[in-house]
């Protein structure tokens, strides 16, 4: 492949100056060798490829059980309670994957808090002024949550920015998750809880004695004696690289717990007995609980109906058809897995509603019961948290000219452009054989809801109702996915079974598509630097060359695509292009 000028020093420009983005070294950018000739088994039988990925799943189990009986997290769980009860507050930091994760957890608590006023105004009353007292910050605002922000994750400044937003300070707990342990952004987070006295708490997936050894960001905040550590270990990904897999379920099963056991001793301290009987007990035994729940997912009437709707999507998107899930209580849970769908397998990303000249995603999210703007505050329990900055705001945080000179839209106006509410949107049925899929928790499902959901989809040409967990009050013809799931008060282990679901459903569709070449995400947008460098050590396996020749490769390609129009087509991923230009020659 000839190289050229513009190729060749882009791909030097990554190679001797982006050396902190070179991750090859850590377990989560590696393959599982449990999962090797995945795309391979899958051909043959989408169930045992379904069963292939759960067995992952089952490698957070050990890890689990020793964080959640270790020192560092009954230090996590009191600190966050002497925060609260202090007047302080606990705050989320996340990007990406574990954005939409801190977005969830502080939604699960809100929603608890909403429902108990709703169900139990008196005792609602007794515990009132906890409700306010757990934030996220998601790297790009809220808006992330619906569309990456492409390049946000490699700068400090942006994450130390939200927490000032937030007023972070020395009353508070951060609880920072970074799947791989080396987010900039995150690490900002981590930075400032430092320079105001916060009390900061580290989660992440890879071994800390390699970050620090490999990583100057990761270990600054790894050696720092204030930072307490919290290393959630369990191997490389089902899927090479794909941390919203079994990474980002061991953190949201650990920050789970956290705030499950909070909440417990929250009620405990402030209710009689009677009035606590009113409430399910959430100090289970959470290992324990997600041993429970792979179980089920791994029993042959599950595999059956996960493999069956597999194979329904992978038949609607070959003929160019289009899905869209209906959802009332865990719309978040649904999005967050169909939001990373784009960037994790090159799709076309969600569509605003004006922008018509853009492809539809393949999937989307909707709720039957509310417009947009209420869908959000219902979903969040609050208003949407967006950026709104100004030029001058990103030249005080001195950021990149490239961002400064091409600002992303994600204030609030913008997001409100993506209808995730009733409103009608001809383009999502408007398409031969499009399907609306119900998604319910059985714990939370509703005949009321669903009713209204049949009402919202009468346009389109398939409806299905999928029920996932409990399916006692299933209705007829539902697709049934059961399990024995404990009812806790944040309803933990419900939002960790549709989570492990909704990632088979994408991850073995995107197998079918062939999207997945053995382990690794051959179709992989490059919205960051950690993800330049993913492409290009799969460029390398693959293709059979060094680091370096594929870095040339990859930069060569990506010059030759910005010259390229693809209005109204779906991009092609630069990895399979980079790998079709070189074996041209």
């Amino acid at each position: 492949m000839n190289i050229s000028i513009e190729g060749r020093a882009r791909a030097n420009h990554f190679l001797e100056h982006e050396k902190q983005f070179h991750l090859g070294m850590l377990p989560t950018e590696q393959s599982n060798p449990k999962t090797k000739g995945l795309d391979t088994v899958f051909e043959g039988s989408t169930e045992a490829g379904v069963n292939m990925l759960f067995c992952v799943d089952e490698d957070i189990v050990p890890m689990a059980e020793k964080v959640l009986s270790g020192d560092a997290f009954a230090l996590m769980v009191t600190s966050a309670h002497q925060a609260i009860i202090n007047g302080g507050k606990i705050v989320f930091s996340g990007c990406g994957a574990t954005g939409r994760l801190s977005i969830l957890l502080e939604s699960m608590w809100r929603t608890f808090f909403r429902t108990l006023e709703a169900e139990h105004v008196e005792i609602f009353r007794k515990v009132s002024q906890y409700e306010d007292t757990v934030f996220s910050i998601m790297t790009g605002g809220d808006y992330a949550l619906i569309k990456s922000v492409e390049s946000f994750e490699d700068y400090p400044q942006f994450g130390q920015w939200q927490a000032q937003a937030l007023n972070l300070n020395a009353k508070d707990v951060l609880v920072a998750i970074s799947e791989g342990g080396e987010t900039s952004s995150v690490l900002g987070s981590v930075a400032e809880a430092l320079s105001v006295g916060a009390k900061p708490f580290f989660l992440f997936n890879n071994p800390a004695d390699i970050l620090a050894t490999h990583i100057e960001r990761s270990r600054i905040a790894i050696e720092d004696p204030e930072v307490t550590v919290i290393d959630l270990f369990c191997g490389p990904m089902a899927v090479a690289g794909s941390t919203r897999m079994q990474a980002t379920s061991s953190e949201q099963l650990i920050a789970g717990a956290m705030l499950e056991k909070l909440l417990s001793k929250i009620l405990n301290e402030n209710l009689t007995g009677d009035e606590r009987a009113c409430f399910p007990e959430s100090d289970i035994d959470y290992a324990v609980a997600m041993k429970t729940t792979i179980a089920d997912l791994k029993r042959p009437a599950s595999l059956e109906t996960i493999s069956k709707y597999i194979r329904f999507e992978e038949t609607l998107y070959r003929n160019k058809s289009l899905v869209t899930y209906f959802v009332d209580e865990f719309l978040i849970d649904i999005f967050t897995d169909t939001t990373e769908r784009a960037p994790t397998f090159m799709l076309a990303p969600f569509r605003k509603f004006d922008a018509v000249e853009l492809l539809p995603s393949w999937a989307f999210v909707k709720t039957p019961l509310y417009s947009t703007p209420d869908a959000w505050l219902h979903a969040l329990g609050r208003e949407l948290r967006c950026l709104e900055w100004k030029t001058e705001d990103y030249e005080a945080m001195n950021a990149p000219k490239t961002v400064i000179n091409d600002q992303p839209a994600v204030s609030r106006e913008e997001m409100l452009k993506f209808l995730i509410g009733n409103e009608e949107e001809a383009c999502r049925f408007d398409v031969p054989l499009s399907a609306a899929v119900s998604i319910f928790s059985g714990n939370e499902y509703s005949a009321a809801v669903n009713a209204q959901t049949v009402a919202c989809t009468e346009k389109f040409s398939q409806r299905i109702t999928l029920i996932i967990g409990d399916t006692l009050n299933a209705p007829e013809g539902a697709l049934l996915i059961p399990g024995v799931v404990p009812r806790t008060n944040l309803k933990l282990m419900d939002h960790m079974m549709i989570k492990l679901t909704l990632n088979t459903f994408s991850t073995g569709t995107m197998v079918c598509l062939g999207k997945v070449k053995s382990n690794w995400m051959s179709f992989v947008s490059m919205s960051n630097k950690k993800l330049i460098d993913r492409c290009i050590r799969l460029i390398s396996e693959l293709a059979e060359v060094s680091y370096e020749e594929a870095c040339l490769s990859l930069h060569q390609c990506i010059v030759e695509l910005e010259a390229m129009d693809f209005t109204g087509v779906e991009e092609p991923s630069p990895v399979q292009y980079t790998l079709t230009r070189m074996k041209e020659l």
